[in-house]
């Protein structure tokens, strides 16, 4: 049995940074085409009208003081080195001299030593790879976080993505291109989602060689389109076991190298309709390193992966 069972963001940021690194989410009131008509409207079917962030530019706080209140906070931890980390919507979404002036303002504090900025496929082009182009030369480590969720174009049209697989490789081909490192995001329990097609996005991202991997389990959004499928008896939610054994699975699949930045989300139960299981993230995350160490699993171990032919798994 290997003694890492995975490769976490944690680890990681210590080896590049020789110390813990914090992630500080930020709200910079950006939009994201998928709700202001230039795709679409109403975002994908499971979103959160808050855009799975803080919600704190909707509370009319500025970027400047969110950071503030953030580094203060997390100093008195011990923290002394910090990631920003553009979380909320699609934050290369705006023209690029409001993006430049954005990303500036986490850089008044010497204690940042990084970006991280989360976005779409569909949001990425020449021009935002000038401006993060800036950043990147300054010597600050900067990684995209691309929301792909699934590599099936049937899965992504029913959730409202706005995007294709094409569109997301031709942007992980350009990041690629320009020394960008690049977390991709998943979704475990889309609507009509076996487990094989589950797992081919994951072969599809191994394949690939991605920098970082966030794994996310389908919760149920009180108000969303995908509550009322709930709510109709339309959808399924996957159950925690079932969540827990395809994360596991995958860490199989994955390049050793590949960081893992989160094994699941989580929910706050307030705010959803079910599964009641997405709110105990620490409970799935023991499930899932349960399930490696009973079968003796760990990252990379069925890398790179066979196809049929020759299947390791």
């Amino acid at each position: 049995m290997k003694e890492k069972l995975y490769y976490s963001l944690s680890a990681f940021l210590k080896e590049r940074f020789g110390e813990r690194v914090r992630k500080i989410p930020l709200d910079a009131g950006l939009l994201c085409p998928n709700r202001d008509g230039t795709k679409g409207y109403g975002g994908c079917i499971y979103c959160n009208p808050r855009g799975s962030g803080t919600g704190l530019s909707l509370k009319g706080i500025p970027l400047k003081e969110q950071l503030t209140l953030f580094l203060e906070n997390y100093k008195k931890k011990g923290f002394r080195k910090f990631i920003a980390y553009f979380q909320s919507f699609s934050n290369t979404y705006a023209p690029p001299e409001l993006l430049d002036r954005i990303y500036s303002v986490v850089f008044s504090d010497s204690s940042i030593v990084g970006i991280a900025i989360g976005t779409r496929p569909d949001c990425i082009n020449q021009e935002v790879i000038k401006v993060l182009k800036k950043y990147q030369k300054l010597g600050y480590y900067l990684w995209i976080e691309l929301g792909l969720q699934s590599k099936h174009n049937k899965t992504l049209k029913l959730i409202n993505r706005g995007h294709t697989l094409e569109d997301f490789v031709e942007a992980y081909e350009i990041l690629k291109q320009n020394d960008f490192p690049v977390v991709v995001h998943i979704i475990f329990g889309l609507p009509g989602e076996t487990e094989e097609m589950m797992l081919e996005t994951i072969v599809t991202l191994s394949e690939l060689k991605v920098d970082g991997v966030k794994f996310h389990s389908l919760y149920i959004v009180k108000g969303s389109k995908m509550d009322e499928l709930y709510q109709r008896g339309e959808y399924v939610p996957l159950e925690m076991e079932e969540y827990a054994y395809l994360v596991a699975r995958s860490l199989t699949l994955l390049p050793p190298k590949t960081v893992i930045h989160r094994l699941t989300s989580e929910a706050k139960i307030e705010e959803i309709s079910g599964p009641l299981w997405a709110s105990t993230k620490h409970q799935v995350i023991n499930k899932i390193h349960r399930i490696l160490l009973e079968n003796d699993w760990y990252q990379g171990k069925f890398y790179p992966y066979l196809g049929e032919a020759g299947k390791k798994v």
